[in-house]
């Protein structure tokens, strides 16, 4: 991933492949996002109440289980892979998970004054050398970042900062600021690894679906 650039005369085609975050010793973030902080979130007491709730019904109501999509932030930690697409006005990020599409318009067009909510919210994309700054909001109110329920709300802004530092690695610096849900801004930092000469896979969450009457919490 870099600042598009016309490619040179007679160029070879780049391999095919997405990133992926496969899992690692340590820190658990898509369970646990929390983990990767000493000491944890800044969350709000109501906030911090709702994920020992959630948490205790066995994450029952987690979007996941209901094939619905992930919130974005926790996608980036997902270890099934995704591809990311290039284009002068916009660059698209296509998820395996849940067959999830995300558009990231960097067109020079702003943030919307009340965007309509969605699942993966509204972003806008600029470059700074060779980072990838992307800002969003208007999401869904109360999704959930992690599968222990870390919450985030309608207010909330993800600002993501994405750079290759080398062929293999992408790495991702989100901040999450949404006064409603943490008492001040956090920031957290993820790597992708390359996966070259590999294409997404189908994946279709309701087909054959047995677990619904399963989910029952405690």
């Amino acid at each position: 991933m870099a600042p598009p650039a016309p490619p040179p005369a007679g160029a070879p085609a780049a391999p095919t492949g997405g990133f992926g975050a496969p899992p690692a010793p340590g820190p658990r973030p898509f369970q646990n996002l929390p983990s990767l902080l000493p000491g944890g979130l800044p969350f709000q007491p109501w906030a911090a109440e709702l994920r020992k709730q959630r948490l205790a019904e066995n994450s029952k109501d987690h979007p996941d289980a209901h094939c619905l999509p992930l919130h974005p932030v926790q996608l980036h930690s997902h270890p099934q892979p995704r591809k990311i697409i290039q284009t002068p006005r916009e660059v698209l990020i296509i998820y395996e998970a849940n067959d999830g599409l995300r558009q990231i318009f960097t067109d020079g067009r702003p943030l919307p004054a009340d965007p309509q909510p969605w699942w993966f919210g509204y972003s806008t994309g600029k470059w700074d050398g060779d980072t990838l700054v992307v800002e969003t909001i208007g999401f869904r109110d109360m999704m959930w970042l992690d599968e222990e329920g870390t919450v985030i709300t309608a207010a909330g802004k993800v600002t993501e900062r994405f750079r290759r530092v080398n062929y293999g690695t992408l790495e991702i610096e989100i901040t999450v600021d949404d006064p409603k849900a943490f008492t001040k801004p956090w920031t957290v930092k993820l790597n992708q690894s390359l996966m070259p000469d590999t294409e997404l896979i189908e994946f279709v969450c309701q087909e054959n679906n047995r677990s619904l009457s399963h989910l029952v919490g405690k």
